[in-house]
């Protein structure tokens, strides 16, 4: 099955290409910075939490006598909830996005989640890059711990693929799964330790939190960018597996429906 979907891919690779570049130009069209919109926004982001945090509020984290170290923090989580929250609320509506061109194009349906996952890829490259020259103007820099970033990314893509295949297929014949997810990740969010320290939390609780696939996935990237550690990649064990049960969820689902969503759409 994964040998037969690569081969789908590769043939349609100049689809899957054409598309993201049309994708990205479409959304900076006509204005007047165009693709310099991608790196103000993270920018401006990184500036305001680091004058407002930093600065004005004086924000402490527990045991740290770093008057930058909260805003590292905090955008260390920040950016990588973004990607997850890019790639899950972008699948779930993806093939309701394209039910044109599904009911038009006779195209692998596949190479639609690929399109999602290297357009957020792509956003988050131009982030995390501003973000490093960041660390790295501000004497921060994370040293060799830096070689995990990828790893990390890509383990966090499995995830939000395959839970992103699974909202996508799902909300295509129930409407609802779209408006429903929107409302648990408001939760999902803050049951995620971005903006606090797990640290200043109940035993009990943290607990609970460790139930988070999330959990230990945001703490890595925090501990990677603010420390310089390297992961404990035991303890990413769980959303490994996860990842990976979505996925095999995701795919058996998707060629199940994938029949049956063209006539639903």
């Amino acid at each position: 099955m994964l040998f037969s979907l690569y081969r789908s891919l590769h043939s349609y690779r100049g689809f899957i290409l054409g598309s993201v570049k049309r994708e990205f130009q479409a959304r900076y069209r006509n204005s007047l910075f165009g693709a310099l919109w991608p790196i103000f926004n993270p920018l401006s982001m990184i500036v305001v939490y680091t004058v407002i945090f930093s600065h004005i509020m004086r924000a402490r984290l527990p045991g740290v006598d770093d008057s930058m170290a909260y805003s590292v923090y905090l955008c260390a989580g920040l950016l990588a909830w973004g990607l997850f929250s890019e790639i899950t609320l972008r699948s779930q509506t993806m093939f309701l996005d394209n039910a044109n061109l599904l009911k038009k194009i006779s195209f692998p349906r596949i190479c639609l989640p690929v399109i999602v996952l290297i357009n957020a890829g792509i956003n988050f490259a131009i982030i995390i890059g501003l973000f490093l020259g960041f660390l790295l103007v501000s004497g921060r820099w994370p040293g060799m711990a830096l070689l995990a970033l990828l790893p990390l990314i890509l383990l966090q893509m499995m995830f939000c693929a395959g839970l992103g295949m699974v909202l996508g297929v799902l909300n295509v014949f129930f409407r609802d799964v779209g408006q429903l997810f929107a409302i648990c990740l408001q939760f999902w969010f803050w049951l995620t330790p971005i903006v606090y320290p797990m640290s200043i939390l109940p035993e009990w609780v943290q607990h609970l939190l460790q139930l988070n696939p999330l959990t230990n996935l945001i703490a890595s990237y925090q501990n990677l960018f603010l420390y310089g550690q390297w992961p404990v990649w035991s303890s990413l064990l769980p959303i490994f597996v996860a990842g990976a049960l979505l996925c095999v969820i995701g795919l058996r689902l998707f060629r199940q429906r994938v029949g049956e969503m063209v006539d639903e759409l």
